[in-house]
């Protein structure tokens, strides 16, 4: 029998002290424009001082990214419980409608911050430093998954950037269209174009050399 560790007392303090700065940020946000807001104004609404602010985010781009940032290991947690005759495209589309379905689940949160960070360079910049962590992520899980070498195999690192892409293709047309489409429908499609280059991997782990 396992157990799940505890979480410390120390650690659910520093999760709601992120979570406080996090709100402050985003109501702030709401009403001024991104530019407009300072980090001053951050640690007012949140009750907290510029040192513990910067003991939790580099910069106020990262207050507002952490927001999607437990993305990734989201998604890089349920490939790794995905059952292992799965194919690598039914996989995949597990993990990334993980994180996607969250989005739809709480929309009236979520799609304004998609928005702002897909509408903001600074803010989409940081996003894809993020994006570009989850990639490695899903790589090595990928690759521990099909027993493959990350290091010697374009698979585990091609997969994984065509499931991200699917990812953003996602995220994007669901912002566009004000959270009126169906992400269920977008994921599915996604996935429909993808799938085929997903699969072309035979059960001993090599990638098949169809031309």
């Amino acid at each position: 029998m396992s157990f799940r560790p505890e979480v410390s007392m120390a650690e659910r303090k520093r999760q709601l002290v992120a979570r406080e700065l996090t709100e402050a940020a985003l109501q702030l946000l709401a009403v001024k424009g991104f530019d407009a807001v300072t980090i001053d104004e951050i640690v007012a609404v949140a009750g907290v001082s510029r040192r513990t602010f910067f003991r939790y985010f580099a910069s106020k781009e990262d207050v507002v990214v952490q927001f999607l940032a437990d993305m990734g290991t989201g998604m890089c947690a349920e490939l790794a419980t995905r059952p292992a005759e799965e194919s690598p495209s039914v996989a995949l589309r597990h993990t990334v409608w993980v994180s996607v379905a969250a989005c739809g689940d709480h929309i009236e949160r979520v799609l304004p911050v998609v928005q702002l960070i897909l509408r903001t360079p600074a803010l989409l910049a940081r996003f894809l430093e993020l994006r570009a962590q989850w990639c490695d992520d899903l790589t090595a899980e990928l690759a521990r998954r099909l027993g493959l070498d990350p290091g010697a195999e374009l698979y585990p690192q091609m997969a994984a950037g065509m499931a991200l892409t699917a990812f953003d293709a996602v995220l994007r047309r669901w912002s566009d269209s004000d959270g009126t489409e169906d992400l269920a429908g977008l994921v599915d499609r996604a996935f429909a174009v993808i799938a085929p280059a997903l699969d072309a991997v035979d059960p001993s782990g090599h990638a098949s050399r169809q031309r």
